[in-house]
């Protein structure tokens, strides 16, 4: 399942511009407009990350940070127009893990939020992971189809294990070349396409049923064919 961010802006338009961005991603995003929606919100569902705005109509944004921090470990990234250092103190108090003052690029906070979603990803990605006939054990680095094992690479390795975090979900270029590579080759690399030959080559050798689906113009998802 996609990650799913919960954003709590009483701005419309900075709320829209999350939302619409953040889905683009690929992320599950639910927008409030102030703090008491955005604590009951968290609790009908645990979200795994939420951005935060400071001034809030009601409960105000270090209050509602106190009681989100009080209640999970989740990570928690401050966004407001309030840059004074005292400012961007109060809310690290409060129980934040980041700070970024308005305006901001989107670029520097989908990069924020994936460093922040990263330091999440260790714990859950111990798991054995399924999908269809195709099994990950992130443990041991063994890879199965039915009972045939693969041999993957390092790389190889991490970018399957990428997919299979997220299935069903279509992975942008730009988000795979972020996590397994974590610089851009630029637009002009194929680097992406080979390793994606690669790992086709080895999960369909016995002639088993495409898992990887190039969504054209967009990336890849793992899926079956019917999806």
């Amino acid at each position: 399942m996609p990650e799913y961010i919960l954003a709590i802006e009483d701005d419309p338009q900075i709320a829209d511009l999350l939302r619409r961005c953040l889905i683009y991603e690929g992320y599950s995003v639910t927008v409030t407009p102030d703090g008491e929606a955005g604590l009951a919100a968290a609790r009908d569902r645990q979200p795994d990350l939420v951005l935060l705005d400071l001034m809030l109509p009601g409960i105000d944004g270090l209050t509602v940070c106190g009681r989100l921090r009080a209640a999970s470990d989740v990570p928690i990234l401050i966004l407001t127009a309030k840059d004074a250092v005292p400012d961007r103190v109060a809310g690290l108090d409060a129980g934040a893990d980041d700070y970024l003052v308005k305006p901001f690029n989107f670029d520097e906070l989908l990069a924020r939020v994936r460093a922040l979603l990263r330091r999440r990803q260790p714990a859950a990605s111990q798991e054995v992971l399924r999908f269809a006939d195709l099994t990950l054990n992130p443990l041991t680095h063994e890879v199965s189809r039915g009972s045939r094992q693969i041999e993957l690479t390092a790389r190889e390795f991490e970018l399957l294990m990428l997919f299979m975090q997220h299935p069903r979900q279509v992975l942008t270029r730009d988000l795979i070349y972020d996590r397994i590579w974590s610089y851009d080759f630029g637009g002009e690399s194929n680097i992406i396409e080979v390793y994606i030959r690669y790992l086709r080559s080895k999960l369909e050798e016995a002639g088993e049923p495409r898992l990887i689906q190039t969504v054209r113009g967009v990336g890849y998802a793992l899926r079956t064919s019917s999806e």
